[in-house]
């Protein structure tokens, strides 16, 4: 299917790695022109010629900006100038009792989780709105519904983002600009596989087994979702082909809610 993308801008923030990556590797195969973005210039310079090495003919760069500063956020808009399409993928999460998160780790979750997305859609929605035509698409979570007990305060600030992007999409009302949010499944990113190794080595079992373990009984899937696979829902979002979906929340969790949302 051709997502009509070629003549498209697409930023993707926090797109070193997993998810974020992902997605910038399918709106690139579909012609787009994306900017990829992560805290490290480095790490960003790293994906950037990954993502051409994938992408041969791929018109790709990168702006090295961590969202969650108000400064760095304003400097990254004024180099990013105006784009299409805006992903906000950018975010944290880890496992903490919730007896042991003090104010500092509930205010680092939503300045990465909530704060960045709405530093960058304030400033790039008006042009949007001005152009008559723009996606915002936020990468959620199915933790934002059905919130984990041990990640309270990443469940409260992907709620939050959903709320935004909810909230967003009002605005946009009779145009062709739309806001919307997937909601992910437990996905092997970066981050998670990281995290699955390291209490494999802790606990002296296999990566396979600890895996396995992991998954939900909830889930129909029975495995966790491949990056690319939130990757093709969002590059469809991103595209013209999408334009009577507008405020939504779209599921792709394998299954795992058990709730009509």
């Amino acid at each position: 299917m051709n997502l009509e993308l070629s003549d498209k801008k697409v930023f993707v923030s926090g797109s070193t790695q997993g998810i974020g990556f992902a997605v910038a590797v399918a709106c690139a195969s579909e012609g787009a022109a994306v900017v990829l973005n992560g805290r490290s210039p480095e790490r960003v310079a790293d994906a950037v010629a990954r993502l051409r090495s994938e992408v041969p003919e791929a018109d790709v760069s990168g702006i090295a900006s961590d969202l969650s500063n108000a400064a760095e956020a304003h400097a990254l808009i004024e180099e990013l100038g105006r784009v299409d399409v805006l992903v906000n993928n950018a975010g944290i999460f880890d496992v903490v009792p919730f007896a042991e998160l003090d104010d500092a780790a509930w205010t680092r979750s939503f300045e990465v989780n909530v704060m960045g997305a709405v530093r960058l859609s304030r400033q790039l929605l008006p042009a949007m709105l001005a152009e008559g035509w723009g996606r915002i698409i936020f990468i959620g979570t199915e933790s934002a519904v059905d919130v984990p007990a041990g990640m309270i305060h990443y469940g409260a600030s992907k709620a939050a983002a959903l709320a935004v992007a909810n909230g967003l999409a009002k605005l946009t009302r009779g145009t062709g600009v739309t806001v919307n949010t997937v909601l992910g499944g437990p996905t092997y990113s970066d981050g998670v596989s990281n995290q699955v190794e390291q209490i494999a080595a802790a606990n002296s079992v296999s990566v396979h087994d600890l895996k396995s373990s992991l998954i939900r009984d909830t889930s129909l899937l029975q495995r966790f979702i491949e990056p690319a696979e939130i990757a093709h829902l969002v590059a469809y979002l991103a595209s013209p082909l999408s334009s009577a979906t507008n405020g939504a929340a779209l599921r792709a969790d394998g299954g795992v809610l058990t709730t009509m949302l």
